[in-house]
């Protein structure tokens, strides 16, 4: 899913997009019809997509955790996350998602093995990962009270570090 633009980082070399360059690294070692590419969705669909997924693949180093990881999570996806401090924040190891070292190929390629190929030993990540994100990052009842316990505090001229609890 997603365009083939580039939204953080350098482009691509010599006028390709990052899918042409790594597409053509692979293309000879796989079947290129069981590889879609769905370009840009409406949001109900990307929804839709993460909800029937087998298993999302969230990577990233040095970077933020992004919002396509908690949107994962509250899908209900079973996400192989990078053992990163980033996605760390997020996923508990084999409590609402599973976690690989970044630079461990045969380790990242062997877990989507096993979440494809046992969809149901995996279920009770998948009801975690979304209870997990409903629990921590839920707009209504978590992120947005305390962003105005935030600004509240702010604006009665309190700083101090105490838990915005």
């Amino acid at each position: 899913m997603g365009g083939d633009g580039v939204s953080y980082g350098a482009a691509a070399p010599e006028g390709k997009t990052w899918k042409q360059i790594f597409f053509g690294e692979v293309k000879d070692q796989l079947d290129p019809s069981r590889v879609l590419f769905l370009g840009r969705l409406a949001y109900a669909e990307y929804l839709k997509v993460l909800q029937i997924s087998a298993c999302h693949v969230y990577l990233t180093y040095p970077f933020v955790l992004g919002w396509s990881c908690i949107e994962a999570l509250a899908a209900g996806c079973l996400v192989v996350g990078s053992r990163t401090p980033p996605v760390e924040e997020a996923i508990e190891h084999g409590a609402n998602g599973l976690l690989v070292d970044f630079f461990d190929t045969a380790a990242l390629a062997q877990t989507v093995v096993q979440c494809l190929a046992q969809p149901d030993r995996y279920a009770p990540l998948r009801a975690q990962a979304r209870a997990s994100a409903v629990a921590r990052y839920d707009l209504t009842t978590v992120c947005l009270p305390r962003q105005v316990q935030l600004v509240e505090r702010l604006g009665s001229g309190r700083r101090g570090t105490d838990s915005l609890e």
